[in-house]
This record gives structure tokens, C-alpha cells and sequence, in this order.
């Protein structure tokens, strides 16, 4: 599936962004910009059953990956995926081959069983008012909840069940297929501490933000660039 994408800037580098569940491009409100402010190109892409893009009768991980593959340039400078964006990265990293790539506390790892990941549980937050929004995104700014409350109108929740044969799945990736640097929340309800340490015994590099919850750019947007440093 060809997707809608989004570009912010003209600059000689090319970078990839790729939002995780139940969000779009609009989640990189502001680091589509801060990229092209430094020189980059940026393409942010809506998943199938997100954004604009397209609906399907399957939402598989592989899915997620090949529409990636089939819609964005291969040799990017950078790609940046948060949570599934980040799975799906991981995914798709080996034949999208950007020079560099980030993965914002990625979902490497989806519990299963009594109090995991159903997906009945997503899909509740389809008509989720915007106390809950706020309620569960404290650090937010005004903005992030309006979007927020806009990107879930348009979500096919069908994607969240399309996911639950990945429960209780050990995603977590061998070996780095090129730099990556791997963001995390404070804590990591995906990456918890025993799981951070096998990545950088794997050759991944590990920068926990503090204070951040799962959606770092969100949470600390500051902080989240600051983690960047060496990396765009």
C-alpha cells in the first residue's frame, strides 16, 4: 500500500519518520520542523488504517513494514520510528537502509495474558474524551491533545486486534542492521531495564530521557532532541 505522507523542508539530507499506534504525522508536529531546520528533508508517513492513508481488511506487522518499504526512499540519512513505528522500522530497516536509525521506545515486546496487550484495550481509546486524553498525557501541551483526539477520529482501531498475534513475542532485533540509537521512556513500560541492557550488549546505543513517558516527543520534546545529539 502506497501511503500519505508528509514532508517539512528542502535540505540536501533526507529523513524518515514513522508514528506509532493510533497516531499520524501529526505526532511529529514539532520534530518534522526541527529536523528541517537542520537541514533535512522530512518524510512522515500514516500507517494503513491511519491518517490518510488507507484502510485494509490486514493490519500484520509485516503489513506495516512493506507499505513503509514501498512508499519511502531507500539511503535516507535518518529514520525515526516511536513505538510500533518503531517495530515497523525494525522491520523494514534491512531494505530501507538509512545511514542512521532511532527507535523511540519501540515495541520490541507486547506482554500477553491477564493485564497484556488485548487488543480490545486500544480499541476502547477510539472514543476517548479529552479529560482521559489529558488524564493520561499529563506533560502534554494543548495542542498534542487536540491532535490527539483528531488522529483517533480518523484511526481504524482494527489495527490494534491486528497486532495481538505479537503477544508475549520476543521482538527485540539481534543486532543493529546500521547505527541505531534507542530512545526510551522513564520508565520503559517496553524496554524495562534487563531488556536496555541486552540491547547495548547487542551494539545498539541506549539513552534513556528522564521523566518521559512513552511518547517522548510528546512528553519532553526538548529533551527528546537533546537526545538526538550525535545523531542528526
Amino acid at each position: 500500500m502506497r501511503l500519505h505522507t508528509t514532508t517539512w523542508g528542502e535540505g540536501d539530507r533526507v529523513a524518515l519518520l514513522l508514528h506509532g499506534i493510533m497516531a499520524d504525522h501529526r505526532t511529529w508536529r514539532r520534530v518534522g520542523p526541527a529536523l528541517a531546520e537542520l537541514g533535512y528533508r522530512v518524510l512522515a508517513v500514516d500507517l494503513r488504517g491511519h491518517g490518510a492513508s488507507g484502510r485494509a481488511a490486514t493490519y500484520t506487522a509485516r503489513d506495516f513494514a512493506d507499505d513503509v518499504v514501498e512508499t519511502l526512499p531507500a539511503g535516507a540519512d535518518l529514520a525515526i520510528g516511536h513505538s510500533l513505528g518503531g517495530l515497523t522500522l525494525s522491520l523494514a530497516v534491512e531494505r530501507l537502509a538509512p545511514r542512521r536509525a532511532v527507535y523511540s521506545d519501540p515495541a520490541w515486546y507486547l506482554p500477553a495474558g491477564e493485564g497484556g496487550f488485548r487488543g480490545e484495550l486500544f480499541a476502547g481509546l477510539k472514543g476517548a474524551t479529552r479529560e482521559r486524553v489529558r488524564a493520561a498525557n499529563p506533560r502534554w501541551d494543548a495542542v498534542d491533545v487536540d491532535i490527539e483526539l483528531e488522529t483517533l477520529k480518523v484511526w481504524d482501531e482494527a489495527t490494534a486486534y491486528g497486532l495481538e498475534p505479537l503477544a508475549g513475542t520476543d521482538l527485540l532485533p539481534a543486532a543493529p542492521a546500521v547505527p541505531s540509537l534507542v530512545t526510551l521512556a522513564d520508565p520503559s513500560r517496553l524496554i524495562p531495564p534487563e531488556r536496555a541492557a541486552l540491547l547495548r550488549e547487542r551494539g545498539f546505543e541506549v539513552r534513556t530521557v528522564e521523566g518521559a513517558g512513552h511518547t517522548v516527543h510528546r512528553d519532553d520534546f526538548d529533551a527528546f532532541m537533546a537526545a538526538l545529539d550525535g545523531w542528526v
